[in-house]
């Protein structure tokens, strides 16, 4: 048995629509662009090198995720569990965490403070980044 071929943006918005959980999923390089991911268990779950740009991840867990190098521009995280969760090198430009869980959580600091990313999760403000 070979490797199992990653999943398409069809069949991941299709296990949404049925409610079932992509926790502990292996999503790497796909483009996830526009998803609603809203309320979705996706803990474990490898979003690295996907492209996530305007998807809406409102109240999802999120724990210990990896959207490491992953286009996140305008995606919204409100209220999303993010505890341990790794944006290091993501585009988080346009993204808000309002009420978001962020502890431990790991973003690209050469790019963005984390003074402005415990503003956004206070008030909904914008993610602004720096040049890298």
């Amino acid at each position: 048995m070979g490797t199992p071929r990653p999943l398409t943006k069809k069949q991941v918005v299709d296990m949404l629509r049925r409610g079932l959980s992509l926790e502990g999923f292996d999503l790497r390089g796909t483009d996830l662009s526009g998803v609603c991911f809203d309320g979705a268990n996706l803990q474990d779950a490898k979003l690295a090198e996907c492209n996530l740009a305007r998807s809406t991840f409102r109240n999802s867990n999120m724990v210990s995720a990896s959207m490491w190098h992953s286009d996140c521009t305008d995606a919204v995280f409100d209220g999303c569990d993010l505890r341990g969760a790794d944006f290091d090198f993501a585009t988080l430009e346009g993204c808000t965490f309002k009420d978001a869980k962020i502890r431990k959580a790991i973003f690209p600091s050469n790019r963005v403070s984390m003074e402005t990313i415990q503003l956004a999760v206070k008030t909904g403000r914008r993610i602004r980044m720096g040049r890298s």
